[in-house]
């Protein structure tokens, strides 16, 4: 299977890291699709004649390492929990082929818009310097001392760029969630989000549509806490996961 996504993605045109600032989109929307690694390879079929795809190291599959944090009794995890719009997420994240770390802040309003901030931080931190402090201070409404390490969610990344508007695409698989001792792998599950200014036609989601593969928003935090902490509620999530486990069985309908 990797070898046939390789093979695919050897076709696209590459897009450099400096060429990737000009879609940075951190002040945009998202639209999430989930569906079973076995349709990859026809999807990047057809949308490779749509997109360019990013290289790094003459890697077109990057890694990624995500560290989330999180108040002692959750409170970030539980605002998503009961569907409150203006919330926070609040992460390192480890672009491992390049070596670059951030801080990052995910901010959604209650107009559906995701904003993002971040700092350059290549050392994942247990506790905030000063640096930190002050942009936590400054992005969110929590007292930093108070945001504690919750749990790690890794995985690889493909980056697609529409090669004539400013649209991102990203796939992420080979999902693997880690919370204290407690692990879940995820290997065959895509999770897919179109980023773009603002919502409207996009390649991706036309095939999406032709594939007949719903819309469905997944949060991979929340992800990970279901299925790594057994205490959290996850009621709100209830359908949502039972999407993901029919994907997994391969059932390609996410809803």
């Amino acid at each position: 299977m990797l070898t046939e996504i390789h093979q695919i993605l050897n076709t696209l045109t590459p897009i450099t890291l400096t060429e990737m600032d000009s879609v940075k989109l951190m002040d945009r929307t998202d639209t999430k699709f989930t569906f079973h690694i076995n349709q990859l390879p026809q999807v990047l079929e057809l949308a490779k004649v749509h997109y360019k795809v990013f290289e790094i190291n003459n890697k077109r599959i990057s890694d990624y390492q995500t560290l989330y944090y999180d108040t002692s009794d959750l409170e970030l995890y539980n605002i998503h929990h009961t569907g409150k719009l203006n919330r926070y997420k609040v992460r390192h994240r480890t672009y491992v082929d390049s070596n670059i770390g951030f801080l990052e802040v995910k901010y959604k309003n209650n107009k559906g818009k995701t904003f993002k901030s971040r700092i350059k931080e290549l050392e994942v931190q247990k506790n905030w310097n000063s640096e930190s402090t002050q942009f936590l201070l400054k992005k969110t409404p929590y007292i930093p001392s108070t945001l504690i390490p919750s749990l790690w969610v890794n995985y690889s990344r493909i980056t697609l760029v529409n090669v004539e508007s400013k649209e991102r695409l990203t796939l992420d698989f080979n999902l693997e969630f880690k919370k204290g001792d407690n692990k879940q792998k995820l290997h065959q599950l895509i999770i897919a989000e179109v980023k773009q200014e603002k919502a409207k036609g996009s390649p991706f989601i036309s095939i999406m549509k032709q594939l007949h593969i719903r819309e469905g928003s997944i949060s991979k935090y929340c992800m990970a806490m279901a299925y790594t902490d057994p205490s959290v509620k996850t009621n709100r999530f209830k359908q949502k996961l039972l999407s993901i486990k029919k994907i997994l069985n391969h059932d390609t309908i996410t809803n």
